[in-house]
């Protein structure tokens, strides 16, 4: 735990709670969810357009009238939402790292100290960032510029990567897991739970 940090905390009045944090619930594990989320979906509406000629007759026969450019408007606009959500989300999850307390003598599922999970999901947090700012760019540019009135928006390349950035997300939203499970960062509750304790009575003042 960074004791300079929460020194400077209290010299402002500000006090840490039962999680660890100046604020009631960790904020990070709740943006993060917007940010997987709506480049997940961004990805995936992208791809629906792409292969639009193989799903009509299934929207035809379901009756769900549809265009292909409405699956590119939602998956441009979910990638737009992502990369503007991804700065508050990894400003979050510094300030947090930065007042966690990780064990010394603990191991997560893959083998790995708090440390260097830490280490490890924070550098893949900045890449994540840089990523999906990226690739709203490249999004945008595609969308209003270079394809622009094409029936297919998006090249093959601009998915190629979106899913693999898909499978880096899944590792890296892995370790988050990890640092929160299996380490409890700022998991006041979970880590009650382990000493066999009922957080719903020694966190109620708290929250």
């Amino acid at each position: 735990m960074n004791s300079e940090l929460i020194n400077q905390l209290q010299q402002l009045g500000i006090n840490l709670g039962a999680n660890g944090l100046p604020y009631k619930l960790p904020i990070h594990p709740i943006l993060v969810h917007f940010t997987l989320g709506l480049f997940i979906i961004g990805i995936i509406f992208d791809l629906a357009g792409t292969f639009f000629a193989l799903e009509k007759p299934i929207l035809k026969f379901l009756d769900l009238p549809t265009l292909r450019s409405n699956f590119y408007t939602v998956g441009y606009y979910n990638v737009l939402a992502s990369a503007g959500i991804t700065f508050f989300t990894v400003t979050a999850a510094f300030l947090e790292i930065m007042l966690a307390q990780p064990p010394i003598d603990e191991k997560s599922a893959w083998g790995l100290g708090a440390g260097t999970t830490m280490i490890l999901h924070g550098l893949g947090g900045v890449l994540l960032l840089f990523a999906i700012a990226a690739m709203t760019v490249w999004r945008g540019l595609q969308r209003y510029r270079w394809r622009k009135g094409k029936s297919r928006e998006v090249v093959w390349s601009y998915l190629l990567i979106g899913v693999g950035i898909l499978g880096f997300m899944y590792v890296h939203g892995t370790l988050g897991a990890h640092l929160g499970g299996d380490f409890g960062f700022h998991n006041t509750a979970g880590n009650l739970l382990k000493e066999g304790l009922n957080p719903n009575i020694l966190l109620k003042e708290n929250l």
